[in-house]
């Protein structure tokens, strides 16, 4: 527009810095190992995600949700905003067999990168939900911008896994119980 009629010339060209997009993406990764069948952790953490489904909703937030448990991590939903049905297919997600938490960062690795590339000026929070009952410790996804690692571990004797891994990420570790308080 600037040079109008005449051929463009570098003086034209003006510089227009992108504009941070609204809100943030979530993305969820939830440890449904059979360690979080035992005590209903699994069913706390899915009540946690549904209501952090819904305010991300409130909020036209994108989130992603990546479910690991087996052998196997998943992408089970996202990235987009949520609606209103949240609950109809969380509800479902079951539980069982090792914890390869490995697989569950590697595929939240993947999702956040190809994100920033995709919206390099939004922020990318990564939400781990697990009682920390894993035997690998993968590397803090590098395109994750804010870290919270929800502790839902159950029981009298807690081996403390999820502050270690949120310290050893520089993020932060919640307790699921509390949350819910």
């Amino acid at each position: 527009m600037a040079k109008r009629g005449a051929a463009l010339q570098t003086r034209h060209l003006r510089f227009a810095r992108p504009r941070p997009s609204s809100g943030v993406l979530h993305c969820f990764v939830l440890d449904c190992s059979a360690s979080m069948l035992a005590r209903g952790q699994l069913a706390l953490a899915k009540g946690l995600l549904i209501a952090l489904f819904d305010r991300a909703r409130a909020e036209r937030a994108e989130v992603a949700l990546i479910a690991f448990g087996g052998a196997r991590a998943e992408l089970r939903f996202g990235p987009a905003v949520p609606r209103w049905w949240n609950e109809r297919w969380i509800e479902p997600i079951g539980g069982g067999g090792g914890t390869p938490l490995d697989a569950g960062m590697r595929r939240a690795a993947q999702l956040l990168e190809r994100a920033r590339r995709r919206e390099p000026v939004r922020e990318h929070h990564l939400w781990l939900f697990s009682d920390g009952r894993v035997t690998q410790w993968p590397a803090r996804p590098p395109h994750a911008d804010r870290v919270r690692v929800i502790d839902c571990e159950a029981g009298a004797l807690r081996v403390g896994r999820c502050e270690a891994m949120a310290q050893a990420w520089s993020g932060e570790c919640l307790d699921a119980h509390a949350l819910l308080a």
